[in-house]
């Protein structure tokens, strides 16, 4: 897990239920990205909430699940520093 702090003491991360963040402080959850199935039967992940690209399309649903965790965690500081905030 990549947690992401701000000067302003804020921090961001990829929601997920491997550590519990509640002992943290108020938690805000905001939508990063879409997962969802084309019309050819394939799966995409749309990153356009938080000014990401359209991945795939993908065979299998885990597979974008994968692009889309891999490029939120690669563009997190990208992400949590401009007006699209996770």
């Amino acid at each position: 897990m990549i947690i992401a702090f701000l000067p302003d003491g804020s921090a961001f991360t990829l929601y997920t239920e491997t550590v519990d963040l509640t002992g943290l402080g108020d938690l805000v959850h905001r939508r990063a990205s879409h997962v969802e199935p084309t019309e050819q039967g394939g799966w995409q992940a749309d990153l356009s909430p938080v000014g990401g690209p359209l991945l795939g399309p993908f065979q299998k649903r885990s597979e974008a699940l994968s692009a889309e965790q891999d490029w939120l965690e690669a563009h997190l500081m990208e992400v949590c520093g401009g007006q699209n905030q996770i």
